[in-house]
């Protein structure tokens, strides 16, 4: 029965592990990645197991019942993310569906090969199946925060330039089109939603909700102040050059601010890695010496 149970769960290992190094390391091919290539591999017959796997979850994900409410926060969240793929949010409830019953199986399995946990089997295995339906939703709420952390950092040089742009004589259009070009390398979280502005605008939205858009995608504070400058600007006429640059000066004081605030948490910060790495060594080096002296000499002394 050990042996049994060892092989059923090495091979389920193998296969959880397959499917992470296929989507994660394997990268289809560049023509596969856009969506011509893939209707073009469909058409010739073509595929790739990174593509099958996400029709995979993208089916499953159909099958699982959702609530309203909760599709919408995790399509903005997705959106956040940069997973703005038609099914991202079919495969994200794909990969929960799957967790949620792959991990509680895991474990009945080296509960009964290995007799782990005792008399709190189902306890063990409820809290695999809730770990493996919530995990996804984090590491997604991680992705969205380490994504809105890129684009909060990339956000004083796109301004910079974006006020470049205007000043050259540059429409708003143009000159967010440019920005988009030009921090394709250096910060692409940037470049990514203001291309997406760009074709918002070609594809006949208004400017004004092309940018609210742009807000509500990134959820990062500085890129809604930015939005709020804009519209006002457009709506009520005045010279978006020197809105942006006020903004632009506003912007790089409240950055200064917050750097100055930062710096004066350090001292309060540094005090437990102080107090307990640096203060023992401290004591061993100043301290130490005088100890091994006194067990050495003093001692041996008092005892004579």
């Amino acid at each position: 029965m050990v042996l049994i149970s060892s092989i059923f769960l090495f091979g389920v290992l193998v296969a959880l592990l397959s499917m992470l190094g296929v989507n994660l390391w394997v990268r289809p091919k560049a023509a596969l990645d856009r969506v011509a290539g893939e209707i073009e591999a469909a058409e010739q017959g073509l595929s790739h197991p990174a593509l099958a796997f996400r029709e995979i979850m993208r089916k499953l994900g159909n099958v699982i019942p959702t609530s309203p409410k909760d599709s919408g926060m995790l399509q903005r969240r997705l959106q956040t993310a940069g997973l703005r793929h038609p099914s991202a949010l079919k495969v994200l409830y794909g990969f929960k569906g799957t967790l949620a019953v792959g991990l509680p199986v895991v474990v009945a399995v080296m509960q009964l090969g290995f007799s782990l946990g005792g008399d709190n089997w189902m306890a063990y295995v409820v809290a695999a199946a809730a770990v493996g339906y919530l995990a996804p939703n984090e590491f997604l709420r991680h992705v969205a925060k380490r994504r809105q952390l890129a684009v909060k950092k990339g956000m004083a040089n796109a301004l910079d330039l974006l006020v470049v742009c205007v000043e050259s004589g540059l429409g708003l259009d143009q000159a967010i089109m440019q920005v988009a070009k030009e921090l394709q390398n250096a910060h692409p979280e940037i470049s990514d939603e203001f291309g997406v502005v760009n074709l918002e605008l070609r594809a006949g939205k208004r400017r004004q909700e092309a940018m609210r858009n742009l807000g509500m995608r990134t959820g990062v504070d500085e890129v809604k102040k930015l939005v709020a400058v804009l519209v006002q600007a457009d709506r009520f006429g005045t010279s978006i050059a020197s809105s942006l640059k006020s903004h632009s000066d506003y912007m790089r004081v409240v950055a200064q601010m917050e750097a100055e605030t930062k710096a004066a948490k350090i001292g309060v910060k540094l005090v437990f890695p102080i107090f307990f790495f640096i203060l023992p060594s401290l004591f061993v080096v100043t301290v130490g010496p005088i100890v091994v002296r006194i067990f050495r000499e003093l001692l041996p002394m008092m005892n004579n």
